[in-house]
């Protein structure tokens, strides 16, 4: 009967793991919350291992490998080498009191090893998932976003523009007379010209700001928590900087700037539509100054 019972508790708690997974599951899909579930479930693999270790005993033990495992894939480096360490501490009292010193030191051996090599290839996916998303997500030239980027950006800010009402701007500028550049000095001068531009904008623009590359030599500022007055006034800054700066050989370098603010219930499509109307207007009044919307 006593055993009877212990097989209903641990029937119970096994329920209980398995039911934690599913809330956890349906709480990503519904709420994007990613790194939280992610730590939630490694606390979930690890605690529910080594109390299923105390309930049943050493049986349980290769449990523990893959617990190890999943905590190096899903948590930061430095806190799956500290729940490695919690874990390996607290099966230290239960092992001692049922198997020898022989296979503690064979288990513990084992269970660091897993972890170096969980380390190592847990490393290796994070780097090259990276570099997939740099791919995707970053103009090779002059290294800021790219319009897939801006795409995803600006529905983030769409979003806290809705639940908080935060204002938030886009400015979108475009090089003066480009391609007469590109005819008179190359096609490698107008990207240096481009990449030097990019390097000027970011050096003035404030790190919750962000910049993207959406087409040859046009370029959007994501001016997030700003209304227009303020996006404007950093505008016309970017717009007399450039022109203070020797982008090109014996040539005044200027752009045009459009300012849209974002608006209760716009869509993003719309926003930038806006944005890009006031850069047209910019341009057709001479390319003197910026225009806002």
């Amino acid at each position: 009967p006593a055993g009877n019972c212990a097989q209903w508790w641990i029937a119970l708690f096994d329920t209980a793991v398995i039911l934690g997974f599913g809330i956890l599951a349906m709480f990503v899909l519904r709420s994007r919350r990613v790194r939280f579930a992610s730590v939630s479930i490694s606390l979930l693999c690890l605690l529910g291992y080594l109390t299923t270790l105390y309930m049943i005993g050493p049986k349980q033990l290769y449990w523990g490998y893959p617990a190890l495992v999943v905590a190096f894939y899903l948590l930061k480096p430095e806190e799956a080498v500290a729940a490695t360490g919690f874990c390996l501490l607290a099966m230290v009292p239960i092992l001692a009191t049922q198997v020898d010193v022989f296979a503690i030191a064979t288990v513990s051996i084992t269970m660091v090893l897993t972890s170096v090599f969980a380390y190592g290839f847990a490393a290796l996916t994070r780097n090259q998932r990276r570099q997939l998303i740099d791919l995707a997500t970053c103009d090779p030239l002059t290294g800021t976003g790219n319009r897939r980027a801006l795409t995803q950006k600006i529905n983030e800010v769409i979003a806290k523009n809705q639940r908080t009402a935060a204002p938030a701007s886009l400015i979108i500028l475009d090089l003066d007379h480009f391609k007469s550049i590109n005819d008179e000095y190359g096609h490698g001068v107008g990207d240096q010209i481009l990449v030097r531009l990019a390097e000027v904008i970011n050096l003035r623009i404030r790190v919750t700001d962000s910049l993207y590359r959406i087409g040859g030599e046009e370029f959007v500022i994501v001016v997030d928590g700003q209304d227009i007055e303020r996006a404007s006034r950093l505008a016309e800054q970017l717009r007399t900087l450039v022109e203070a700066n020797e982008l090109a050989p014996e040539r005044d370098v200027t752009i045009s700037l459009g300012v849209a603010e974002l608006q209760s219930g716009e869509s993003g499509e719309n926003w930038l539509r806006r944005a890009d109307d006031a850069l047209y207007e910019a341009k057709s009044g001479g390319r003197l100054d910026s225009c806002r919307m």
